[in-house]
């Protein structure tokens, strides 16, 4: 099947917040080449943002035939992908379900309590003192006390939470030694949380999901637990969790002149969030192999049926023929169709939410810190790039 093609060793080379330039090199001269995970067996990759839409959105390309493959992946172990593994009409049944319980009403009525977490969470750093580690005392609590509040999961649980997040992202769980575990103990936390939802309703978003009904229809106890317990985790935490050290990296160190327009014209937040989000790459690779179940043709390449393909998001969103002048940073951008949360079936459930908390904890530091700077500079950030996620685990920072 590959004999003939050259196969690169993914993922491509990372440093800090950049994206690869083998993306834009593939992008030009090769938008559908062949590529070698770590684990699991070659795969396509697409780099043309049109080839990602399609690969993402058609029906020819399933997330379903991958189960029980040796599909290509970043960790050892091969687990089940829950939700992400599914095609319609049972992904339709349960994204259906789901989307009854997270609705965009229900998060936006968070912005005021998330807008106050940020204000505390800025408050106790305050009354730490300089320096201040913006992951660990903010970046990190944030996300994780929003999807626990959204789950009705007690505070004093908080922290065990926090440790399963990490584990299940980090690169410790790249040979595969602590994810059964991780994944065995939230099961059975959740499963308990579940429980007590059946015997007294809550108006949260677990007792929401518990409670969902369409025409007779209802999410079952697995289904239950992969969606709220590693599905929220993971996609609801460390989008945050990583994504506001990023976004802070990037406009302190690379972009001062963006950083000083954003603090001028406050009202550009929200179009600045939605181009950090295009600009600066949240995964360390692309994920979720989509496996063809008929031969489908990109230009002179025919991807054959069988064949996985991953959709590189990042080189996505530099496509230049979707994206004037994709490799500059504007926060006044108004065409911004970037695909960092997916697209098609699979979209990312809690875009909005993570929209939310990225604009609240963005907007509370600049409006708190009018010197927020970097103490060190950028050689004081320590990176991880983990088994979903890139960012730092720490960023010193004073104001």
């Amino acid at each position: 099947m590959t004999s003939d093609r050259r196969i690169r060793d993914y993922p491509f080379d990372m440093t800090e917040v950049d994206v690869s330039p083998m993306y834009t090199e593939l992008r030009t001269v090769e938008p559908m080449s062949w590529v070698q995970l770590p684990y699991g067996e070659p795969s396509w990759l697409a780099t043309r943002y049109a080839d990602v839409k399609l690969v993402l959105a058609d029906p020819r390309f399933s997330r379903e035939l991958a189960q029980g493959l040796d599909q290509p992946r970043l960790r050892r172990e091969l687990t089940s992908d829950g939700i992400m593994g599914m095609d319609p009409p049972d992904h339709t049944r349960l994204r259906k379900l789901v989307n009854k319980a997270f609705t965009a009403r229900r998060v936006e009525q968070m912005r005021a309590d998330i807008k106050a977490r940020c204000t505390a969470l800025i408050d106790a750093m305050i009354e730490k003192g300089q320096p201040a580690d913006l992951v660990e005392d903010m970046a990190r609590p944030l996300p994780v006390s929003v999807i626990c509040d959204l789950l009705g999961v007690p505070y004093s649980d908080h922290q065990i939470f926090r440790k399963w997040t990490e584990g299940l992202t980090n690169d410790s769980t790249m040979n595969g030694d602590v994810l059964e575990e991780i994944g065995s103990e939230l099961g059975e936390y959740m499963s308990a949380l579940i429980a007590k939802r059946r015997e007294e309703p809550t108006d949260d978003l677990l007792g929401a999901l518990v409670y969902a009904r369409d025409d007779g229809d209802k999410l079952t106890e697995d289904e239950l637990i992969s969606i709220s317990g590693p599905g929220l985790l993971t996609g609801g935490v460390e989008t945050v969790s990583s994504g506001l050290p990023n976004f802070v990296f990037t406009l302190l160190t690379d972009f001062p002149d963006q950083l000083a327009l954003l603090r001028s014209r406050p009202e550009l937040l929200s179009s600045a969030v939605e181009e950090l989000l295009r600009y600066v790459p949240i995964n360390t690779a692309a994920m979720f192999a989509r496996y063809a179940t008929e031969d489908v043709r990109f230009g002179d390449v025919v991807v054959r049926a069988g064949d996985p393909v991953l959709t590189a998001l990042a080189a996505a969103n530099r496509d230049p023929e979707v994206f004037e002048d994709p490799e500059r940073f504007d926060i006044t951008r108004r065409v911004n169709p970037h695909m960092t949360f997916g697209h098609g079936p699979h979209h990312c459930i809690g875009a909005a939410l993570a929209r939310l908390e990225l604009q609240e904890s963005l907007a509370a530091l600049l409006e708190r810190f009018p010197d927020l700077h970097l103490v060190g500079g950028r050689e004081s950030v320590q990176w991880q790039f983990g088994v979903i996620v890139r960012g730092p685990v720490s960023m010193p920072v004073g104001w």
